[in-house]
């Protein structure tokens, strides 16, 4: 099986992908699951922060739960930020993982602001509602020097990303 480790800066379009995708293929009968970064920082990485060592521990947490899956023989779209590059070559380091990188333009990240976040994130040091340490604009983003795939979702429509990524992971399950 495989596990697809996104990386993406918040609102290049992980998570819609990765639900995107995960329908064509449980179409096609494959077991399919998502490990949603944002859903995991409820449960199991709620006594994280984000500090680089917590996003560390938020990662390898993240990836030993996408391991159990694959173990399973599930397909595993771990939908995560990531933003470290020496973590995503760790993790790399298993035949299993592939690297999805979802490039988006800062501009277009800000128009679209789904959750309001970099809304929050550009506000004045004084104001109580700025995100401090938010990846991209106040905290560090690396960008992948070894993605399996690159897909450029400011320039690409969302149904040509999703079929991209399904023809990728189909590709990659023949192997």
């Amino acid at each position: 099986m495989i596990l697809i480790q996104f990386t993406g800066l918040s609102g290049s379009g992980k998570t819609t992908l990765a639900q995107n995708v995960r329908h064509l293929l449980a179409d096609k009968s494959y077991s399919v699951e998502i490990v949603d970064g944002d859903v995991y920082r409820k449960t199991i990485c709620s006594d994280l922060g984000f500090s680089r060592e917590d996003r560390y521990e938020n990662i390898r947490r993240l990836f030993q739960v996408g391991q159990n899956f694959v173990k399973e023989n599930t397909i595993v779209l771990m939908s995560v930020i990531n933003p470290y590059e020496n973590l995503r070559n760790e993790l790399r380091t298993y035949e299993f993982v592939r690297t999805v990188y979802l490039d988006c333009s800062i501009a277009n990240l800000i128009k679209r602001d789904p959750k309001g976040l970099y809304k929050k994130a550009l506000l004045p040091d004084h104001d109580i509602n700025k995100i401090n340490h938010f990846t991209g604009i106040s905290d560090v983003f690396e960008i992948p020097c070894h993605a399996d795939l690159v897909l450029k979702t400011d320039l690409e429509t969302e149904v040509f990303s999703t079929n991209k990524l399904y023809d990728f992971i189909i590709k990659n399950l023949s192997e």
